[in-house]
């Protein structure tokens, strides 16, 4: 049957002004992930400012503004929610309890609600538009039915997911048993720095002016595809006339790349490119070099994160430079057990990709029954 979606949700408005103790049960937008229902991280430093609404442990939580960000959660417990986002609650004579939070994350519902947002630079939906949607849901017998498929699937990738961060966590592990810790250097090691074994460089940003130069097929780098790790691919492409007019050169296969600036967590990033690119001026780029495994010094930068990151200088943001990373001390155990190392990321890696082709595989299958049941 079609229903209007206030005759399956209800809105929930209620508010409060946070005292001191609702810092430790609060949720904002930025606690939400994109595409997944469970909360991970939640909490401020200080009482947030202003009213934000009241939410119940089970409610779905909804980011109203910049929708197209498709954040949806379930709250984990009792606390207050940003007021850029909706405290949602089923109604239960129309759609299953088990159900609801399924709908609300669905493409079918969000692509709806995006549709209807206002404001060009933080678009937003507004309940009244939002509660005349309608929507088409099948019976609540076989919304029921529906949800105990999918939330078996959604446990499945939950523990997919969860082999992939112990298989990361066994590289680290025996990153740490091979070489030790880097910061005590228990094997004695010889220690040089970053720039004793390599050429480092740094790129630059094509002129914005010219639309041609961001039409070519060379691979362009910035901070946040660091992130990824390898770096198989790249969000923009440019032109080999931006390349040389520009202070961009191409890069190697296997260059080692750190993330210079960035918020959040991705300044002090390290990354290995698996094609040659270009890159920005955010990133130092350390070239390969016969003197060390770039395996070796990926994932002992990785291991040093805290370490690289915390160097970072400047008032307003702290960034890394050229020099600083040039400076930073890396230990050079033997060519040969850093090889071995590799040998043993390769086979890691190998487990990583089945589990992860898993995962996409059951993500296809969560999608294609949603998009089955509910167009």
């Amino acid at each position: 049957m079609r229903y209007k979606f206030d005759s399956i949700a209800i809105n929930s408005t209620t508010k409060k002004k946070p005292i001191e103790s609702d810092k430790d049960t609060y949720l904002g937008l930025e606690h939400l992930d994109s595409g997944n229902l469970t909360v991970t991280r939640f909490g401020s430093e200080v009482a947030p400012i202003g009213e934000k609404l009241i939410m119940k442990k089970g409610d779905v939580l909804f980011g109203k503004r910049r929708a197209y960000q498709k954040k949806v959660a379930i709250a984990p417990f009792d606390g207050i929610f940003s007021a850029h986002g909706m405290v949602l609650r089923p109604k239960e004579d129309v759609v299953d309890e088990s159900f609801f939070p399924l709908f609300i994350s669905s493409d079918y519902f969000l692509e709806a609600a995006i549709k209807i947002s206002v404001g060009s630079l933080s678009p937003t939906i507004n309940w009244s538009a939002l509660k005349d949607l309608e929507f088409e849901l099948p019976s609540r017998n076989e919304q029921k039915a529906i949800a105990e498929i999918l939330w078996a699937a959604i446990e499945a990738k939950k523990s997919y997911t969860r082999l992939l961060d112990l298989t990361e966590q066994l590289v680290k592990s025996q990153f740490i048993e091979m070489f030790g810790d880097p910061l005590t250097n228990p094997m004695g090691w010889e220690v040089t720095t970053i720039g004793g074994l390599s050429e480092i460089l740094t790129g630059g940003t094509p002129s914005r002016t010219k639309p041609e130069y961001y039409e070519g097929d060379i691979p362009w780098v910035k901070t946040g595809e660091i992130e990824q790790g390898y770096i198989y691919d790249t969000e923009e492409h440019i032109s080999e006339a931006a390349l040389q007019a520009s202070n961009c050169k191409l890069l190697p296969i296997n260059t080692v790349m750190v993330a210079m600036y960035g918020q959040g967590k991705t300044r002090g990033q390290s990354g290995i490119l698996r094609l040659e690119a270009a890159t920005n001026q955010a990133c130092a780029a350390v070239l390969p070099s016969e003197k060390y495994c770039t395996e070796f010094l990926y994932h002992y930068l990785q291991v040093q994160y805290e370490q690289l990151r915390g160097l970072g200088r400047g008032a307003q943001q702290a960034n890394l430079n050229l020099s600083l990373v040039r400076n930073f001390p890396v230990p050079l155990p033997p060519l040969p057990l850093q090889n071995r190392f590799a040998d043993f990321v390769k086979a890691a890696d190998k487990s990583k990709f089945e589990l992860q082709r898993t995962l996409d595989e059951l993500e296809a299958t969560y999608k294609a029954l949603l998009r089955e049941k509910l167009g």
